[in-house]
């Protein structure tokens, strides 16, 4: 279980909206997003309504404005919790669509893909245990992807426009540097 805090003014102030589980549209509650604050729980953000858009990962802790969660502007239409994990953690890259070509399987984050792997491009994958989350650039930073257990044949299938992924780390339930 989880609680989330949309605010619709910077610093935690105006109209506000609590959740504790999914909303596939959240502008019936609120029409923009400046600030968030996470009491529980791990939360994708989505830029547009029904899980689509920018992603953008929440851990527990405070977000005064949306440059703090990495959003590109002040729109938040979606939000789903991503649920406690325990377990192990298992994912496989491809750099073919169809789970073709060159292939990498993960237990671990990695920082530079490129570094590591000599994989800069990535076409399809298999999220085999726990949750994911695939930056466009190495050592986390540029858009995420965050990815539930499942198969991915193609990047459209989890959200991206390119094959560009530079870096990939787990999900877990870490309190957010403050």
């Amino acid at each position: 279980m989880g609680k989330i805090i949309f605010y619709e003014g910077r610093n935690f102030e105006g109209r506000h909206y609590e959740c504790s589980s999914d909303c596939a549209d959240t502008h019936t509650h609120f029409s923009r997003c400046n600030s968030i604050r996470v009491d529980s729980g791990c939360w994708v953000a989505y830029e547009k309504p029904n899980y689509a858009g920018y992603q953008y990962m929440l851990t527990q802790g405070k977000y005064p404005n949306h440059h703090r969660w990495a959003g590109f502007n002040n729109c938040i239409r979606s939000c789903r919790i991503i649920p406690s994990y325990n377990g192990s953690y298992r994912l496989k890259i491809f750099e073919r669509t169809d789970f073709s070509g060159k292939m990498m399987e993960l237990s671990e984050d990695c920082p530079n893909l490129q570094d590591s792997f000599q994989m800069r491009s990535i076409s399809s994958c298999n999220v085999v245990e726990g949750y994911w989350i695939l930056h466009e650039h190495p050592h986390y930073r540029g858009r995420q992807y965050i990815l539930r257990p499942g198969s991915y044949s193609r990047h459209s299938d989890w959200g991206s426009m390119t094959t560009s992924v530079g870096s990939v780390r787990r999900v877990t339930e870490l309190k957010q540097n403050q």
